[in-house]
């Protein structure tokens, strides 16, 4: 059985490793590879099916999260209104459909960090519970940097949580804005801050994106999907500041769980 990421550049890469370490445990070394799949055109797709035609599963990600699509024969419900896909299975009669566990995972994900930061009392004053958080969580902005594949997930899986969602770009366009618009007030508004954006990620680990971070304090939770280096200068300059922060780690393992259970072999 082969399973494989689609992407380019793979250099980040956490499923070949993540995978291969879980087949091992699982007994299953001789009969099941994970392999990278580094394609910067995706005409090459097909290709690559030929190439393995004991291809079972497929995780999807940057730049292909969304021009996958066009190859699949079938979408998840979830996947479809997201209008991004992270997981493919194989069927039987070998037709395609895709998934998205970015927002589930995130979204677990964020919850967790939440009630580790404790911020219902960082940010109000007021101990956790489910429910205060359920709660602040409806009256809350966030701010989405990036507009690709992973942030469609991010804004689904906030949304879900009430919270009111903000995407930022380097370009102006519908429904977003630009970093040049995000003023100390807008900050301050804006309690959430997710960065969907490869900024920071290895090996480019010395870029971030451009924010006051002076506006920031306790009150904030800074989210990054970029999990190498951890934490990213992002990160850093957001905890500097005073706010909560979280790396996507976590995140990439309950995806490649969610996505073991959707190829069938969880």
């Amino acid at each position: 059985m082969t399973y494989g990421l689609i992407g380019y550049p793979l250099s980040h890469s956490f499923s070949q490793g993540y995978f291969t370490e879980k087949f091992t445990k699982l007994g299953l070394g001789a009969t099941h590879q994970y392999l990278n799949f580094a394609i910067e055109n995706f005409q090459g797709f097909e290709e690559l099916r030929a190439k393995h035609p004991d291809l079972k599963g497929i995780n999807v990600t940057i730049p292909h999260k969304q021009n996958v699509i066009p190859y699949l024969d079938r979408l998840d419900p979830a996947a479809e209104h997201i209008g991004a896909v992270n997981c493919i299975r194989v069927e039987k009669d070998g037709t395609l459909t895709g998934f998205n566990t970015d927002y589930l995972g995130f979204q677990a994900d964020l919850l967790t960090f939440l009630q580790e930061y404790d911020w219902t009392d960082k940010a109000y004053g007021l101990p956790f519970s489910e429910d205060l958080l359920e709660t602040f969580l409806e009256e809350t902005h966030a701010l989405v940097l990036g507009t690709g594949g992973a942030s469609l997930a991010v804004h689904e899986a906030l949304r879900e949580l009430g919270v009111t969602t903000q995407a930022v770009s380097r370009t102006a366009g519908k429904g977003r804005i630009t970093y040049a618009d995000l003023s100390p007030a807008l900050i301050q508004d804006h309690h959430l801050i997710v960065n969907t954006t490869p900024l920071g990620m290895s090996p480019n680990t010395s870029t971030f994106p451009e924010l006051p971070y002076e506006a920031m304090g306790p009150a904030h939770f800074c989210y990054d999907l970029v999990y190498n280096p951890n934490p990213t200068l992002f990160l850093q300059k957001s905890a500097a500041a005073g706010a909560g922060t979280g790396a996507g780690i976590r995140m990439l393992h309950l995806q490649a769980e969610a996505g073991w259970e959707i190829w069938g072999e969880g």
